[in-house]
């Protein structure tokens, strides 16, 4: 059964029961983004280590090390 048909199917289950909706697929995934983000800045205080900026280093230093190649033509 798909992501869908669950859903669906939990849809039309609790309409008969009388009770609310289940939230759609999907609707809090920035959330959980947001709170696995918290925990593991809370989890590098706890263990002394940096708590922010190793992923966007990371991700700077390899991009400038691989410079995007030009397209069109040059003047």
């Amino acid at each position: 059964m798909s992501l869908t048909q669950q859903y669906l199917l939990d849809t039309y289950r609790a309409q008969r029961l009388g009770q609310p909706a289940p939230p759609a697929p999907g609707a809090h995934d920035w959330q959980v983004v947001r709170e696995l983000r918290d925990y593991r800045q809370f989890r590098a205080v706890v263990a002394g280590r940096p708590a922010h900026g190793r992923i966007r280093q990371t991700l700077g230093r390899w991009l400038h090390r691989h410079p995007r190649p030009r397209t069109g033509p040059s003047c």
